[in-house]
């Protein structure tokens, strides 16, 4: 099993990175979580504006660095639809895209946070599988729902045999120092304070109790000491 940690792009001022990783098991299985921005996304665009994208950074180039094509993605974990997020999902039609039902539902509504990138994420031909709360996804990979953020964000734990187990905590928990559930500061793209918290809470408390790496959805301080593709966790 090997885990590999993506940066798809940089917001602007914050340094914060854009994440996105690549689980490969054991048994061949390759486990996409998060697509990052479309590889045509529009300079003039407030929200891409504010971010510095190379021609690098694109999902499909990077999982090219690894010898691997969209074809070769068996499960494409969309931890939520927000904008940075979700924004090439279709450039993998092949891959089985597994998100918490109540989050597609609350994204096919037309709330506009989800709206920008919906022409990426919500095409007739990307094959959706839905899941219900905690979920295995494959051995060693488990799907954690976390709403708060939004209904529906879901965390990954992902079992390492030699790192041990690796909790990417999404937005769920963006930085080391909203890791307090009590404390936190909430973020106004937090769409409620009570299941955020709450949130927090759970996976504060999973990480303690398995003896797992927590990595943050977007900490500077934190990535900057993390190994990136083609380096990986195994």
């Amino acid at each position: 099993m090997r885990l590999y940690l993506f940066v798809y792009g940089v917001i602007k001022g914050l340094d914060l990175p854009v994440p996105g990783y690549l689980i490969q098991t054991d048994a061949g299985q390759n486990v996409l979580v998060d697509t990052g921005f479309p590889a045509n996304a529009d300079p003039t665009d407030p929200l891409i504006a504010n971010c510095e994208i190379g021609p690098d950074d694109y999902v499909v180039a990077q999982l090219a660095r690894l010898g691997l094509a969209p074809a070769d993605i068996h499960y494409l974990v969309a931890t939520h639809l927000d904008p940075d997020h979700a924004g090439a999902h279709a450039a993998f039609p092949a891959a089985e895209i597994v998100v918490q039902r109540r989050h597609l539902d609350v994204a096919r509504s037309g709330l506009p946070r989800f709206e920008q990138m919906r022409p990426h994420w919500d095409q007739p031909t990307l094959r959706y599988r839905l899941v219900d709360g905690d979920t295995t996804l494959v051995p060693g990979v488990e799907l954690i729902e976390a709403s708060g953020h939004v209904p529906g964000l879901q965390a990954v734990l992902v079992r390492l045999p030699e790192t041990g187990p690796v909790l990417l905590a999404i937005d769920a928990i963006p930085i080391a120092a909203y890791a307090d559930p009590d404390t936190r500061a909430i973020h106004e793209h937090d769409m409620d304070e009570a299941t955020t918290r709450a949130s927090t809470r759970k996976l504060v408390e999973l990480a303690r109790r398995e003896g797992a790496m927590m990595i943050f959805g977007h900490d500077p301080d934190q990535w900057r000491t993390l190994k990136r593709a083609p380096a990986y966790y195994s």
